[in-house]
């Protein structure tokens, strides 16, 4: 069966981007509930380059996952992090791609020490408090 427009894919499969922005709408708007906050002004994610997260999707899917929700409306602001691996050859960490051959991207010493570049984390949440400045 065809049908229009098509269904978004990545990687030969659905996009994961709306269920990860639901589930940090979920977790925001638990967290901002608790807190007794009257609403979600910006939501910080901070994105690894390996993740498998797509920056753009996820900035496409926020609205749609945020409608209805205490976080309706709040800014998403994305901080990419780029991979990086520790290189015991250089002794110190090496940016790498997503093309990474488990070497040094400088030196080709054997390393697949990944330091960083993996996060998919929330990492700030901008709450609007009644009653505060």
């Amino acid at each position: 069966m065809w049908s229009w427009p098509p269904p978004l894919l990545c990687h030969d499969g659905p996009v994961h981007e709306l269920g990860l922005t639901r589930a940090v709408v979920q977790a925001v708007g638990k967290a901002a509930e608790r807190a007794g906050a009257g609403g979600v002004e910006a939501v910080g994610l901070r994105v690894g380059s390996l993740s498998g997260a797509v920056p753009d999707a996820l900035l496409g899917a926020w609205p749609i996952a945020a409608a209805g929700t205490l976080v309706a409306g709040a800014r998403l602001e994305i901080e990419t992090v780029q991979a990086a691996i520790w290189c015991s050859g250089c002794e110190a960490e090496q940016v790498v791609d997503q093309f990474f051959a488990l070497k040094c991207p400088v030196c080709a010493t054997p390393s697949g020490q990944l330091v960083r570049g993996r996060e998919f984390e929330v990492a700030y949440a901008d709450l609007d408090m009644p009653g505060e400045a």
